[in-house]
Parts: structure tokens; sequence; C-alpha cells
């Protein structure tokens, strides 16, 4: 309740001149998909200002589109961490997918709230509606958002305003400006269980408990209708999801028996600057058959927009690698696997490509999402002696190390794809 109730306030704020008490609203309701929002008003005079629709990315950013009641259009990021000057202009380059950039300014209405005018150019706007996903770039940050519904959002918001102005906020209803159904296609007859294909994705777990838990990412195994894992050179064996947290991104499996070894957790943090080692399974099947080992530094203590859940690290990571382990120099656990920054994207908005820059999930919240599942876990104390080469690590994790295949039957595929 109390991110909608914030998410409101920034809505209402987005066009208001000083406080979020100078604006009022919703009134009336736009609903597009996961976008809500609807009319505002000053509350000084009453006076329509614009409408307004946004909605919540799991990072927490507050995304929303507003078009003010003379027909000038703009975009606003919120969060409640963040802490900004208002009234300080920032540059930011927008790219819709992969386009050239667009470069626009961001003003900060407040410490959590960031406006961007956008400039009536019809190719932009176009590109906003066609687009299924948008970057911004500014003071050295890339936040992604994809644009679910865009071609709806924007008639919608469109229509609310006309609406308004010519009827007032008393008569506002729902904006949403319903789409003309499409002719309905030639019945088919419903394949067969044998006729349904499958779809693959895979990632990388390891194991955490002598009772057979693995950890994975939620992104590797999500949406799958069968999951299985294998120690390199072992047979698959059927995985079954036990729990997991869209939020940290971590998945909680059980093998049916118990494997041989367990990984070791990291208690104590690790310290900037300390080596690691990352294991997984990039390029399953287009790469080696075996795991790949890579090794790096923790770069930073926080992800992007300083988010203290993850490590960033250079350790090169690839599509396969979603879920590894992250060793410390001693063999212990001190973070999972979990994206790279995409450097296409990241080239196209700077001009300048980014290397080694990967992140990965403390083992703080690891611990804790474990706690919350009731898992018997093994940990370990750093200390300068239990330094071990890389050949070692690597040997050990052969034990516990899986590549995990998510599955998705054809009807499952069709609402939601494996990644990995």
């Amino acid at each position: 309740m109390r991110v909608v109730v914030w998410a409101v306030v920034a809505a209402a704020w987005l066009f208001a001149s000083a406080t979020p008490s100078s604006a009022r609203g919703p009134y009336g309701s736009i609903t597009v998909g996961n976008w809500k929002g609807g009319a505002f008003t000053n509350d000084k005079d009453g006076a329509f200002t614009h409408c307004s629709a946004g909605t919540t990315y799991q990072s927490g950013i507050f995304f929303m589109v507003a078009i003010a009641n003379n027909g000038s259009w703009r975009l606003g990021f919120a969060h409640e961490s963040w802490r900004l000057t208002p009234g300080e202009a920032f540059p930011l380059a927008l790219t819709f997918d992969g386009q050239p950039a667009f470069n626009v300014y961001g003003m900060p209405l407040g410490t959590q709230l960031v406006n961007v005018e956008m400039p009536v150019n019809s190719a932009l706007i176009n590109q906003f509606r066609k687009a299924r996903q948008m970057t911004a770039f500014a003071q050295g940050q890339l936040f992604q958002f994809n644009l679910n519904q865009t071609a709806q959002l924007l008639p919608a918001l469109l229509n609310c305003v006309v609406s308004v102005k010519k009827n007032g906020v008393a008569s506002a209803g729902e904006f949403a400006v319903a789409a003309k159904p499409a002719a309905a296609p030639p019945q088919q007859p419903a394949p067969s269980p044998t006729q349904k294909q499958a779809k693959s994705g895979t990632g990388t777990g390891f194991v955490v408990s002598s009772a057979g838990h693995v950890v994975t990412n939620h992104h590797v195994i999500n949406g799958c209708s069968e999951i299985t894992g294998n120690l390199s050179g072992e047979a698959p064996v059927k995985l079954r999801l036990v729990s997991g947290d869209e939020t940290n991104d971590l998945a909680l499996l059980q093998a049916p028996a118990p494997f041989k070894d367990v990984a070791k957790i990291r208690q104590n943090p690790i310290p900037v600057g300390n080596g690691v080692v990352a294991i997984g399974y990039p390029y399953h099947g287009l790469l080696t058959s075996d795991f790949t080992v890579t090794t790096g530094i923790v770069s930073s203590l926080s992800g992007i927009l300083n988010d203290t859940r993850f490590l960033q690290i250079s350790a090169a990571v690839q599509p396969g690698n979603s879920g590894g382990p992250l060793f410390d120099l001693g063999g212990s656990v001190v973070g999972v696997v979990a994206a790279k920054l995409d450097a296409v994207t990241v080239a196209r908005a700077t001009g300048t490509i980014p290397e080694n820059i990967n992140f990965a999930i403390k083992t703080g919240a690891l611990r804790d999402f474990l706690d919350n599942s009731a898992v018997q876990y093994q940990t370990a104390e750093w200390r300068d002696s239990l330094k071990r080469e890389t050949p070692e690590i690597a040997k050990d994790a052969r034990g516990y190390t899986l590549l995990i295949v998510c599955k998705v039957n054809e009807q499952a595929a069709g609402a939601k794809k494996p990644v990995n």
C-alpha cells in the first residue's frame, strides 16, 4: 500500500508547481496493462493540469508518462531511495530499441523525482509508441525499461486530456481506448501431448545443502514446465521448485536425492578489490559442454543505482552463467552470478563500449533467502591462510555446480519464455 500511495503522489507532482499538495487526483482511470493513472488538477484553483499513467519496475523505479492540458508531453522517473538536488538539470540520452539516441534533459523536481520534458517530435513519439525497450543513460548510470502496450497508452492519455477539457473531471471515467478486436482465426484442432513442441533455456546452479537443495536465479527457472540439473559428466536429474524470490532474483530447487558435495557460503563480507572466481555453463551446446572458469576482482560493493544487494565484478560472464556461484580465493561462495551490463545498448547510448561490468547477488540476500526457506547450509569465515589456487577451487566446484535446463512446452512458452 505504501508503494502505491507514494507512486500516486509522484504522478500528481509531475506537473505540480511546488509541492505534492498542490496537485490532486487521479480523477477517472487509465488502465493499460500494468500502466495505471488518470487525470490530475491543481488543488489551489481546481484547474485541470494533466493526465498521466505509470508503472513500477522490479528495480523500484516508478516510470510515468504524462500529457499536459496544452498537449505537451513528458516522462517522469521516481525512486524512494534517490537523493537528488532539485533544480539541477542534467543531460539524459534516451534510446528506443537500439535506434539513435535522443538527447534531452532531466530536471529533479524533488529529491526522488526526475521530470523529462519531451520535444514535440513525431519521430520520437512514433518510436516511443512502437518500442519494446527504452534505455536511459545519465550521469554514468544506465537504466532499462520494457515498454509494454505504449501503443495503447498514448492514445489513452490523449483521450483523457481531450475528454477532461471537454467535459470536466466530474465526468471522468475509464480513458483507455478499447482496441478493435481482430477477426477470429479459424479454429485449429488442439495438439495432442506428443505434438507439443518443447523449448528450453539453460543456466547454472549450485548445491547448498546436504538435503539436495540447489540455488539458481529466479529468471533461469521462471515459467519452466520441467527443470533438470546435472553435474558435469553425469546424468540429469529432475529438480522441483521449492521457493522463489523474484525481487532478489533467487530460486531454490531440490533434487530427489542428495549430492555428495555442498558449497560453503562465506559469512563475512568480501572487500572491494579482492579476487573472485566465477564458474558456470555459458552458451551451453555452442561452446564446451563442461563448465567454464573466469577470474576477476570485486569492482564495487553495489550494482546499478547503488543497489547494495549486488556486487559489481570484473570476472567475465555470459548467458548461461546466470545462477552460478561466485567464489572468493578460498573457494567459498561470495555471490550468485546474476547479470552483465548490455554492452551493445550502452555503446549505442554513449558511443563507448563498457568492459567487464557484471553483477552478482551478495551472500547477505542469499543467506536471508535460505533462512526463510529453512535450509541448513554450510558457512565459512575468510582467513588469509585459506587462499587457494584457481584450479583447486574449480576442482572442488565440479562436485556441486550444476547445469540447469529449463524446458517449456508450447502452451507455457506462449506465456513465458525461459531466460538464462
